[in-house]
């Protein structure tokens, strides 16, 4: 028997936080819970199962064993994150009591800033209330700024945003999916008038002829999902685009991992300059009208700005895009031909366009975006089963925690902050005049730019997030954090940012708490508590609750996540994003009942909709469900987009080129990106030792021509230096890497922290930092040593790890190889 836990009770924030009651309700010692993985937006079903083992003593020794589940996403499988992520929970520096930061002034008004040292949660409060309320007396209401996440439940994220707007009243909050999903988010509302990033459920992939997957390492960065492209596989229709032959690239041919030598293609590697796969979109939408292979009737009746899109690419024919984005035009000529035979008009199965980070993190990351929308758009994919258009979503939350109000721009349902209609329909869910809530705010980056400068935030509340290894030009952040009086970072181990704060809070990590999370494809899921959390960690819903009360406010801020997620669909309720009609109750009997799930719109009244709510609703008015159990739209845009007059836009862009190019003093393309082991900054899975021993530290990956001209032999500390500053890390030679380009992944602080040296240039729509390429200078590392400062929080045991350019030993999982190659 699965026991699904309540909601946790704890208790109001009226009382001394000292001795507040904790969340003390979780799965007995036996009995699993039902729960999704810590990690990515696959959000991978597991179940985690308190155990006492015996010590050798006879004392009990507590753990969490975690096996995976059936579930659509992973279909049983977990990668290596996932199996060890019940690591996380005895974290030896779990953080479990607050830390405050001590400072002094001196006579001549100089201030020194001591250690952090442990508090009560009384004193720690305190600090932070006073704090606030002294900063935003003497500055205004904007001098206080919030930075949220990613992973945060949708409780919380929506929490997070009402506290912001409610209590602190500033418009300066914005989140880290805004290096994430900004650009993607851009290029889908401009074209369709909505955001899901999978406006379908992933296993639809399964029965396509085609997949075009720009910029996304699926392979690594969530393998078990590559379960689902099999069927493209075994058609010859996968098409990846990388600069590197990633694993996921080498899904494509007979090099994949695990195929024989003479296996037939199971697709096509395109191989870019850095920086240039607009161009390559372009080039295909070239061919695909210049060979008549579009899909016209669709495009007349369901598409707008056809005739501007068609003249701008005609400048893009394939022998001259050729020479900027280094494919070969016959190259070009035939995966747009591969697409169009697997496009619903010429008989295939379907196709889809799919984007990921790798093309989204750039100064054109939205133009990128609408020029894939464009070619989907031309081939008729979009709004029809089997097909479309669609980004892959990264961060565990990363798509609720952009559409509750965690974003500058946004009010929960994802709705627009400077709409008078839904300023008027939010206020009233929360109790507040419309005209007391702030406009919108700074994007995330030039957030980060602004603290600690004149007229700029002088403190942050950070929730979820390592800006200080996730933010591009890191070592500008630093400075901008200690420009701060005050920096207030909620956590669960002492983060590289949390150790550079003046008030560390320990907070509750995900199999200690109730909440839901919203998934890649927009299916809404439960969080469910399975371990109580240690002796002195608050749930962040108690933290909101109590800062609202200590800051004088009479807005309501419940303690139960149930409780909240139906406030949270209350305030979406009419929106984009509409979670009206579920709630913790409902979600909990459809998966007990063996539901299909339930994505986004999921209106509580379905019945005579209108059509804004009809753009983004196929089937509703013919739901056998009755009124108020809508069945979710698993699939978007059937009859309509969500647009004024229904139809989608197609937009017209051209290639400019990344903001930092290669020049002289700059000659070798810089890409970044994750590797298996690690996730996001690292502070999680550097804490892991199984993991850390795989990938103990930084590389740079590059090929073995680039390091003969440079005299750089596999395993030699190698230098990389940029306009921002330089980093070093061993180096580690590939063949599957072009020559004029070196990769490094982003997990780690110190010396090899790759963000030191990332560009802070945005994207002129979307805000979204080019984290993807850049420019650098690539040399043999004078000191003649590796970096010696080690991470914060290494998990003890994990020292050691195989040498550059070795193969780990593998451990394997359903579905897939948990090795550093994977198999499929």
């Amino acid at each position: 028997m699965v026991v699904h836990p309540a909601a946790v009770p704890v208790a109001g924030p009226a009382g001394d936080p000292a001795t507040a009651a904790r969340p003390g309700r979780a799965a007995p010692s036996g009995i699993a819970a039902d729960t999704h993985c810590p990690y990515c937006a696959l959000q991978c079903g597991m179940s985690l199962t308190p155990v006492q083992d015996r010590g050798p003593d006879g004392g009990a020794s507590p753990r969490v064993v975690v096996a995976p589940r059936e579930f659509p996403t992973n279909k049983g499988g977990l990668c290596q994150k996932g199996w060890t992520s019940a690591s996380l929970l005895t974290a030896h520096d779990r953080l479990t009591v607050p830390l405050v930061r001590d400072r002094t002034v001196d006579a001549a008004g100089a201030v020194t800033r001591g250690g952090l040292r442990p508090a009560t949660w009384d004193e720690a409060l305190g600090r932070v209330a006073r704090g606030l309320t002294e900063i935003q007396a003497a500055s205004g209401r904007d001098a206080v700024a919030v930075f949220g996440g990613g992973g945060l439940t949708n409780e919380k994220a929506y929490a997070l945003g009402k506290l912001a707007r409610t209590v602190l009243r500033t418009a300066n909050i914005d989140y880290n999916g805004r290096f994430c999903m900004a650009s993607a988010a851009a290029g889908a509302n401009r074209a369709f008038g909505a955001d899901r990033g999978l406006p379908f459920p992933l296993a639809d992939l399964a029965g396509a002829d085609a997949v075009l997957l720009l910029g996304s390492n699926l392979a690594e960065t969530m393998p078990p999902s590559v379960q689902h492209l099999a069927g493209v596989r075994s058609r010859g229709g996968l098409v990846v685009v990388d600069p590197r032959r990633s694993a996921t690239a080498a899904l494509t041919g007979a090099g994949a991992p695990g195929g024989a030598a003479d296996a037939p293609p199971q697709g096509v590697h395109l191989q870019p300059v850095p920086g240039t796969d607009l161009v390559v979109l372009l080039a295909l939408l070239h061919v695909v009208w210049a060979e008549g292979l579009a899909d016209e009737e669709y495009l007349a009746a369901r598409v707008s700005g056809v005739d501007d899109v068609r003249r701008a690419v005609a400048a893009w024919w394939p022998e001259r895009a050729e020479t900027v984005c280094g494919i070969a035009a016959d190259e070009l000529r035939r995966v747009a031909r591969l697409l169009a035979a697997a496009s619903p008009v010429r008989g295939g199965r379907g196709a889809y366009v799919l984007t990921g980070r790798g093309v989204e993190q750039s100064t054109q990351g939205t133009a990128t975006v609408t020029a894939a929308i464009d070619l989907a758009l031309a081939l008729g994919l979009p709004g029809r089963t089997g097909s479309g258009y669609g980004a892959i979503t990264g961060q565990g939350n990363g798509q609720g925690g952009r559409e509750h109000g965690q974003k500058a721009d946004q009010l929960p349902g994802y709705r627009k902050i400077d709409d008078p209609a839904a300023r008027a329909h939010v206020a009233a869910v929360w109790g507040v005049d419309p005209a007391s809530l702030p406009g919108p705010g700074k994007p995330a980056v030039e957030l980060l730019r602004s603290l600690g400068t004149p007229g700029g935030p002088r403190a942050l509340l950070v929730h979820g997030s390592n800006v200080l290894v996730s933010a591009p030009d890191a070592t500008r952040v630093a400075e901008r954090l200690d420009a701060l009086d005050l920096l207030v970072v909620c956590d669960l181990v002492p983060s590289e940012t949390a150790l550079r704060a003046d008030v560390v809070l320990p907070v509750t990590q995900w199999a200690e708490e109730e909440g839901t999370m919203t998934s890649l494809e927009g299916r809404v899921i439960r969080r469910r508590q399975a371990v109580t959390p240690p002796t002195g960690v608050r749930s962040e819903l108690w933290v909101f609750a109590e800062l609202a009360r200590r800051l004088g406010s009479t807005v309501p801020f419940p303690l139960d996540p149930a409780e909240v997620f139906d406030e949270l669909a209350r305030a979406s309720a009419g929106g984009v994003a509409d979670y009206s009609g579920l709630s913790h109750a409902r979600l909990d009997a459809d998966e007990a009942a063996g539901g299909p799930g339930l994505f986004w719109p999921v209106p509580a009244v379905p019945a005579r909709l209108s059509e804004p709510d009809r753009a983004v609703d196929r089937g509703a008015s013919d739901n056998p469900a009755g009124r108020g159990t809508h069945p979710g739209t698993p699939r978007l845009f059937l009859d309509r987009f969500h647009t004024p007059d229904g139809r989608a836009r197609m937009v017209a862009v051209d290639h400019v080129g990344p903001s930092d190019d290669v020049r002289p003093d700059a000659p070798v393309y810089l890409v970044t990106g994750r590797v298996l082991q690690h996730y996001q900054s690292g502070a999680q899975t550097r804490r892991v030792a199984e993991l850390d021993r795989i990938v103990p530290g930084p590389f740079v990956e590059m090929h073995p021509i680039l390091g003969f001209r440079l005299g750089i032999q596999d395993g030699d500390p190698v230098r990389l230096t940029s306009s921002r500053g330089e980093v070093r890390a061993p180096a580690r030679w590939s063949d599957k890497i072009r020559p004029d380009t070196v990769f490094m992944p982003f997990h780690w602080s110190g010396a090899g922290s790759v963000n030191r040296i990332t560009t802070d240039a945005t994207d002129p729509i979307s805000g979204m930092p080019e984290f993807k390429v850049c420019a650098v200078a690539v040399a043999p590392d004078p000191a003649g040593d590796l970096p010696s400062d080690p991470a914060p929080g290494r998990a003890p045991g994990a020292a050691s790890g195989p040498a550059p350019g070795a193969a780990a030993a593998p451990t394997r999982g359903r579905g897939h190889e948990l090795s550093e190659e994977v198999v499929v």
